[in-house]
């Protein structure tokens, strides 16, 4: 065979090992891709099981391969995101084999020889024009929006950065030079918005980071209820003066999604206004939540029909729950149902299909369902940061498979470089997946963005811990409760590490102010279990294990990963624990 070739809108790099989909990596285990390297090589024709058994563990006498090969094909159905149901690459043959019905061809020289270069682009924050501070969310929401414009114009010729990492620099004093080698991006679009008498102005120019030449510079003046065809023409002229030609409206990464990805957002400016102060306040406090509900509610009563809104509360709802403020399974079962609603108005954003996936994750354990909602998020949008995080922590991560898990993060942060929540999560990753140095050095790298990040010192602490450095590691766990302000998750991980070590006083301490707490609210389940699991007291740690799995705590995702729980693994109760998280072994 040809060392690379093609089929439907993948490419692999036979020689590489390597499969993407349009340009992008697509992780997959070794003996998945040897198992479509076979595929391949006779497509259309039956590859029975037995050659396959042959090919891939020829040297490996003990192996049950029913079981291995039965993984590896779903773990290569799902790379592809194909159907063993309805199948689009691979068949099944029931008992014989599996057969490959995609066109096989090689690809064409000239790919090979001359690759399309990506641009790369960033769009600063957008000054407040308007010399009023309450006009801050309003400048920012358009640089969120035109972000948006540009990532969906081409993202096959242009990487653009996501809104989190550009917002790091608002009100920054660097040079395009600087911010350019930072982010490594080819261009640079700054500017300034002013909104007045119902009227809104941009002042949009772009720079060549290479030379810091300017290549556009334009004034745009529209009414108030033409601000989304501004937006839109603001990134079309931009991108049509760097080459890119943006691809038909009713396409999303070669997935047909029937025309709705150009509609306007909503017709109702004041839900609009409602909802953008929403996306403004957006954050992870019991207090900042609810002011954001409070503006999605006002966004939904005007317009009942945006999308964006019933998506922004169904996240509201997914952190409410995460984060303890509410029970979770009481906020994810009042989430999911808004994230369905906004499928049904609009089923085209690839970023509500994955957050449908976390509900079904979280509120059923409805594994089938998030593999497939995953699946399809990953086809709307492949290029979509938040996708992929959604993909590992949802799905990758509760099966076991923490290094595509890292790898997922990893390509977040190829376009949010910045974002606090995607290097937390890999310090997180990393932590799961035992990796100890690169674990701490991750963590650091978080607290050099924000010092005070809480889980930054859980995965320094928990690090420690599993080194046996226990020093160490309470003192890191002490950070993260003084940076949380007592949080009865920081609690446990404290009291775990403190009956590890021995201190079973302290610990105890700590499991006393826990079960005060939790008789006058709710608190993890999860905190309790690690503290009686640090004193030795199994069957107490068993008992809330289980409450933990009633009430969908998110802290017990992990399971078959963490390290401090392999005393217990060999314990039956265990065994009942993955049973009915549905993660049987």
């Amino acid at each position: 065979m040809p060392n690379i070739v093609r089929f439907d809108h993948f490419e692999v790099d036979l020689s590489a090992g390597q499969l993407s989909k349009r340009g992008l990596k697509i992780s997959l285990r070794e003996k998945s891709f040897q198992m479509l390297e076979a595929l391949l090589e006779h497509p259309g024709q039956v590859v029975t099981r037995e050659d396959l058994r042959r090919r891939l563990w020829h040297e490996e006498v003990f192996v049950d391969f029913d079981n291995n090969l039965n993984t590896a094909i779903a773990r290569l159905r799902e790379a592809l995101g194909d159907s063993a149901d309805h199948p689009r690459f691979i068949e099944t043959l029931p008992k014989r084999g599996y057969r490959f019905l995609a066109n096989v061809s090689e690809l064409p020289r000239a790919r090979e020889v001359t690759p399309a270069k990506r641009g790369k682009l960033v769009v600063l924050p957008l000054v407040n024009l308007s010399g009023d501070p309450a006009e801050e969310y309003f400048s920012d929401a358009m640089t969120d929006e035109i972000i948006t414009e540009f990532a969906r114009l081409a993202p096959q010729q242009l990487a653009v950065i996501a809104r989190t990492t550009a917002m790091h620099y608002k009100g920054s004093q660097k040079d395009v030079t600087r911010i350019g080698r930072e982010l490594g991006v080819d261009y640079v679009v700054e500017g300034g918005v002013r909104r007045l008498n119902g009227r809104v102005g941009i002042n949009a120019q772009l720079i060549q980071v290479s030379d810091q030449t300017h290549l556009f510079a334009k004034k745009y003046d529209a009414a108030l209820d033409d601000i989304f065809n501004m937006q839109r023409h603001v990134a079309l002229d931009i991108a049509g003066r760097i080459g890119v030609a943006p691809v038909p409206d009713n396409i999303r990464a070669g997935v047909a999604v029937g025309g709705l990805a150009g509609r306007k957002p909503t017709e109702d400016l004041t839900a609009y206004n409602e909802y953008i102060q929403a996306r403004y306040l957006m954050g992870t406090t019991a207090e900042g939540l609810a002011k954001v509900k409070e503006h999605l509610e006002k966004a939904i009563a005007c317009d009942p029909e945006f999308a964006l809104a019933y998506d922004a509360l169904a996240e509201v709802y997914w952190y409410v729950g995460y984060f303890g403020f509410m029970r979770p399974r009481e906020a994810f079962s009042v989430g999911i149902v808004h994230a369905l609603r906004a499928i049904e108005i609009d089923n085209t954003r690839a970023e509500t299909h994955a957050l449908l996936g976390q509900f079904h994750k979280t509120v059923e354990y409805n594994w089938p369902e998030v593999q497939r909602e995953m699946a399809l998020a990953l086809r709307l949008d492949p290029t979509s940061p938040l996708v992929r995080l959604r993909y590992a922590v949802s799905w990758l991560m509760p099966q076991g498979r923490m290094e595509e898990a890292t790898a997922e993060v990893e390509l977040a942060l190829q376009s949010d470089p910045l974002s606090l929540f995607a290097r937390t999560w890999r310090a997180l990753m990393l932590l799961i997946w035992h990796q100890h140095e690169r674990t701490l050095e991750a963590a650091r790298q978080v607290l050099e963005l924000d010092p005070a990040a809480q889980w930054a010192y859980i995965a320094i602490g928990s690090t420690y811990r599993d080194q046996g450095l226990f020093e160490k590691a309470i003192a890191a766990h002490r950070r993260a409760m003084e940076a949380s302000g007592d949080l009865p998750s920081m609690m446990g991980w404290l009291g775990l590490t403190l009956g590890l070590s021995g201190n079973a006083s302290e610990a105890r301490a700590l499991l006393e102010r826990l079960y005060r707490k939790a008789a006058q609210g709710y608190v993890p389940p999860t905190s309790l279990a690690w503290i009686h699991l640090g004193l030795g007291e199994i069957d107490a740690a068993f008992e809330w294990l289980n409450r933990a799995v009633d009430e969908c705590d998110q802290l017990l995702m992990p399971i078959k990963s963490y390290a401090f729980l392999d005393p217990i693994r060999a314990d039956p109760r265990f065994d009942v624990l993955l049973h009915r998280m549905n993660l049987e072994p």
